[in-house]
């Protein structure tokens, strides 16, 4: 690595440290001193506490890491210009984008580690918040304590198969009360009633087992077919990992959260492989856009700052600092106005997803082509 590249990658890091543990505290203050009651109510210990925002750090980085490097590139770059260190390096045969080719290096880091953050570690740090919020409360109701899903299920309409379950354990997969409702080659249908279900090795084993089929006539009678304490059936290829997406599918789908690009990637790709024809597809396809779109920000970010840090001129350094807070105001703004136009069906999936990140990119690209 070229001494240069040390220096610019040493001059942007440093700033960048310090705006993304600026944000941490910041929002873990106005979120202490909103929910501290919230806190105190479930009796939590200061060790809970810590351990609580701890496991809230990666949500706070996804949120927060565009920002903080938008503001810690048009700090040091509005740094060099004032300092005339740009027109220097460019006339000693540097070009601009040679010279921001450790900015692009460290926006492309920022995004593929946003992209593992959004997809792993987040929701599994979710459930073990939500964990620690509860391990202090008294087991007055054994359904909440457990994690139990009420009124859950499942349809998978590719192989004909629809589950109904009294209550659900995300944790376990296990399933209480079960139903499984299943069409037959020759138009009838088989009704399977359980007291409960679990998957062992693969298979799902179901106890306390009542079988029911019904004809191919319509407003057919069920009849009783077997009885029998413990069922294995091989046939019934759905994971508990299906369940659990379409768990969070159907919150995501909700009127709340319609702008939201909140859902997994893979849990939205396990939904569509048993949904081939979801009920609402341009808003389920808009959010996958969305989501997929989300972590490249930091490279929009990137060529964003750079023409807007990188003009030459004595500026003082707290112009970046409005400047930031204009182009993420603006940014936010055309994210949710495009994921509500695609939600409501007026744009297409992709280009809601993707618009803010190729119009923004796309001025970058037209503002650096212009820097002298």
């Amino acid at each position: 690595m070229r001494l240069l590249d040390r220096y610019l990658f040493r001059e942007l890091l440093i700033p960048l440290s310090y705006c993304l543990l600026g944000f941490w505290i910041l929002i873990v203050t106005s979120d202490l001193i909103v929910e501290l009651g919230w806190l105190q109510d479930h009796k939590l210990t200061g060790a809970d506490v810590v351990e609580y925002y701890l496991n809230q750090t990666p949500a706070f980085l996804v949120l927060v890491m565009p920002i903080a490097l938008l503001l810690a590139l048009l700090y040091s770059l509005s740094n060099h210009a004032r300092h005339h260190e740009i027109t220097a390096i460019r006339a000693a045969g540097v070009s601009l984008w040679r010279l921001c080719l450790p900015y692009f290096a460290v926006g492309l880091t920022a995004s593929l580690a946003l992209f593992v953050l959004n997809e792993i570690w987040v929701p599994a740090c979710a459930d073990h918040t939500e964990r620690i919020v509860r391990r202090r409360m008294p087991k007055l109701n054994p359904m909440l304590d457990s994690g139990l899903v009420s009124g859950t299920g499942l349809a998978n309409t590719r192989e004909g198969r629809t589950w109904l379950a009294g209550d659900y354990n995300p944790k376990t997969g296990e399933m209480r009360n079960p139903e499984v409702i299943w069409s037959l080659p020759d138009g009838s249908e088989r009704w399977l009633f359980a007291s409960r279900a679990d998957r062992v090795n693969g298979v799902w084993i179901f106890y306390q087992v009542q079988e029911f089929r019904a004809g191919n006539e319509a407003n057919s009678l069920l009849t009783p077919t077997f009885q029998t304490n413990e069922l294995a059936m091989p046939l019934f290829n759905e994971t508990p990992e299906q369940i659990r997406s379409e768990i969070n599918i159907s919150k995501g789908m909700s009127l709340r959260a319609k702008n939201r690009a909140d859902i997994p990637i893979v849990q939205i790709l396990t939904y569509l492989r048993l949904h081939p024809h979801p009920a609402e597809p341009r808003r389920l396809y808009t959010k996958l856009h969305g989501r997929l779109a989300a972590p490249w920000v930091c490279i929009v970010v990137v060529l964003v700052a750079i023409p807007f840090g990188a003009a030459s001129g004595r500026r003082n350094v707290f112009v970046g600092v409005a400047s930031s807070i204009v182009i993420c105001f603006a940014f936010y703004v055309v994210q949710q106005l495009c994921l509500g136009l695609g939600s409501g069906g007026y744009l297409a999936p992709w280009v809601a997803g993707w618009f803010p990140n190729l119009s923004f990119g796309a001025m970058g690209l037209w503002l650096m082509a212009r820097v002298r």
